[in-house]
């Protein structure tokens, strides 16, 4: 008697004014915390694998939706192990504790003194696997562990707070992780270790927030996976249809061959989910498109001015149009057309939304045309990049291989206008390169490696100009120091010191920060000391900073190696508005769909394939990503192509599709269940509440 009042009196512990039970606030900030972790470390992801790791940007693309389409295939195991084994509490705390050690595993392989680039890699790839197993395996329980602490209406409501949380730990992620990683200088760089530390600390205080919540929780056992009993049933009506359909006289639907070992009301079920399943094929080239912002979207960011913007700022965007989009489209937008006596079914509002996300891809082709004007490409295999910097003389003309690589004559005391491409043939090449400068000829002989860029120094020397070839690295924004004199040279720029060797050495490239810089110290190793004023080194361009002397003192000269990029990253908010419309017509409108078609007992075999179509969504991605080879522009409006098609092919589905009649289904459950079960049915489905009913713009 005294542990069945313990229970009651567990039950009966409500949140002070609600009828909400206690527990659910340790379930809300556990995922507050969860979701602050996973969005927390993949804002990071794709500057990481460029950045750190040096990646290029299709490979970087790749592996980003790899693991965002890993974190989507998991949930289905997630489901088998809570569903048939352990149940969703422990589910959610052992796979949590993979996902810690995900976390872990990353933030150590961002740490440079820990091993080298191949120790990094490796375990940058087992921390995201990890990461992986765990976020997506909690993914389907988090959420109906906390719906099952309800018994009545106010589900719905710990829903709406559910998603708050989500949205706020993704919000407040995006903005602190890239500030952690760019204004905090560790191990002599951005410090990408404690930007993914932070988001494993988060994840420490989910689980034990979780775990401390446990004595209050209602928890059901397992009580076998209705996923699985829909896989039988299909394969038994397969089986049976093969071997005895030449015997027997035909069935309306070949799920009726199931008849003999399966009740009607679960075939009829299964009839219902398959239907919304193959109007499910054409949706993950959506998820395609919409995937991107973390990855080719922000790339494009990084190559644009970011003048009053920071990259993470950028990425907030969706976030914030979702907050404001979801009010407008439903107190607004969705009212002024069912005025104009148009009616609005979920169908064709996902249609609309992959119109719009189409749309936001030809605005993005459009942003990309005129940023690639100012970007250089690295170079492809078998060839390099070559720039010429003219100290000679006088202006001077270069051949290489005997062509005018450079056509025009690169006047004194400047470098190339571009970088020019240089065909190898192979992964290396020696290449005569002839020097006409003052009316005379100079010819050297130089090496070149595929894939790499390189600036050739012309300077004068006892027998005329001479060549002198240096590595460079021709995007990003960078700058180095060109020394001319005769002496070794101390440079310090803010807490950064150079030593430059003498005659025509070159520093190491450092990435540089937009801004003026007038306080610049130069001093020779005698212990004269210059100011130099290097002005405003811009976003996006490199620079080569030569460092001459004239009068005495020691003057900068300097030269934009790759020019400045004029393209403001405002531009980008047309193609994040119109995919967010997008979002909010098509992914909530898709949730609401999938839950109201599915049978109360199905909803998580929906939910689950609803995920897979993200899934799929980056693996397409990733396979075009990796095999198309297409400029980024010509990507993205084979993307938007892509996606106008599929819209078609969807809208024409969607024409032979019924929406489901919730009287007729109370029919077929009366003939197999009689009015018993049928009474137990709608209580059933009283207390199931839609998740994504109050989820807007959020994909769990």
């Amino acid at each position: 008697m005294r542990i069945n009042a313990d229970k009651r009196e567990k039950k009966s512990r409500k949140i002070c004014g609600t009828n909400f039970p206690l527990s659910i606030c340790f379930i809300v900030v556990n995922e507050f915390c969860e979701r602050f972790s996973y969005y927390g470390m993949k804002a990071l992801l794709t500057l990481y694998f460029v950045n750190y790791l040096h990646w290029d940007k299709d490979l970087s693309t790749a592996i980003y939706h790899a693991f965002s389409g890993l974190c989507y295939f998991t949930p289905i195991l997630g489901a088998l192990i809570a569903d048939s084994w352990l149940g969703k509490f422990k589910t959610i705390i052992y796979l949590s504790i993979v996902y810690v050690i995900g976390h872990v595993v990353k933030s150590v392989g961002a740490i440079p003194t820990v091993g080298g680039r191949d120790v990094h890699i490796a375990l940058s790839m087992l921390g995201l696997i990890l990461i992986a197993f765990g976020t997506g395996g909690i993914k389907p329980c988090v959420a109906a562990f906390g719906g099952d602490q309800f018994e009545d209406e106010e589900r719905q409501k710990f829903f709406s707070i559910f998603y708050m949380s989500i949205n706020a730990g993704s919000l407040l992620s995006t903005i602190i992780t890239p500030i952690l990683r760019g204004d905090v200088q560790c191990f002599g760089g951005d410090c990408y270790a404690l930007a993914f530390g932070v988001p494993a600390a988060l994840m420490v205080v989910s689980l034990v927030v979780f775990i401390a919540g446990s004595g209050m929780y209602k928890k059901n056992p397992p009580q076998g996976n209705i996923l699985l009993e829909v896989c039988n049933c299909i394969g038994f009506a397969l089986k049976n249809r093969w071997y005895r359909w030449k015997h027997e006289p035909r069935r309306t639907h070949w799920l009726d061959w199931a008849e003999e070992k399966y009740s009607k009301r679960l075939i009829q079920e299964i009839k219902m989910v398959l239907r919304v399943l193959v109007l499910y094929i054409p949706l993950p080239m959506f998820w395609a498109l919409f995937d991107q912002q973390g990855s080719r979207w922000t790339l494009q960011a990084t190559r644009m001015n970011l003048a009053f913007v920071r990259v993470f700022l950028h990425k907030m965007l969706n976030a914030l149009l979702i907050l404001v989009f979801v009010p407008i489209f439903d107190l607004v937008i969705y009212p002024l057309v069912s005025l104009c006596r148009i009616k609005i079914m979920p169908l064709r509002k996902m249609a609309a939304g992959m119109i719009f996300a189409a749309l936001a891809f030809g605005a993005a082709t459009l942003v990309e045309i005129n940023v690639v004007k100012t970007v250089v490409d690295p170079a492809p295999a078998k060839n390099s990049l070559l720039q010429v910097v003219n100290l000679a003389g006088g202006d001077a003309s270069v051949k290489v291989l005997g062509t005018n690589l450079f056509p025009e004559p690169i006047p004194h005391f400047q470098d190339s206008p571009t970088y020019e491409t240089l065909p190898l043939e192979g992964p290396a090449k020696y290449a005569y390169i002839t020097v006409t400068s003052l009316g005379a000829d100079t010819e050297c002989n130089q090496r070149f490696e595929e894939e790499e860029a390189y600036s050739l120094i012309l300077f004068p020397g006892p027998a005329g100009t001479q060549c002198k070839l240096v590595s460079a690295i021709a995007w990003f924004q960078l700058y180095r120091f060109l020394n001319t004199l005769p002496e070794d040279l101390n440079i310090t720029v803010g807490t950064e010191l150079f030593n430059v060797s003498s005659e025509y050495s070159v520093s190491l490239n450092q990435t540089v920060s937009r801004g003026a810089y007038s306080d610049v110290t130069c001093c020779l190793k005698s212990g004269e000391c210059s100011k130099l004023d290097l002005g405003l080194l811009d976003f996006g361009a490199i620079y080569t900073i030569i460092l001459k002397e004239e009068s005495g003192k020691i003057v900068a000269h300097k030269t934009e190696d790759v020019k400045a990029n004029n393209v403001h990253i405002a531009w980008q908010i047309p193609q994040y508005a119109l995919i967010t419309a997008g979002e909010v017509m098509f992914s909530i409108t898709g949730l609401e769909f999938s839950y109201s078609q599915a049978p109360a007992n199905m909803k998580s075999v929906l939910q689950a394939g609803w995920l897979l179509t993200v899934a799929f969504g980056n693996v397409i991605v990733l396979i075009v990503a990796e095999g198309a080879g297409l400029d980024q522009w010509k990507e993205f409006l084979l993307f938007a192509g892509l996606l106008l098609g599929v819209c078609i092919i969807f809208s024409i589905m969607t024409c032979f599709y019924t929406y489901v009649d919730p009287e007729q289904l109370e029919k077929f459950y009366l003939e197999d269940s009689g009015k018993e079960g049928d009474d137990d049915d709608k209580k059933k489905k009283n207390n199931d509440v839609p998740l994504n009913k109050t989820g807007k713009g959020t994909r769990l």
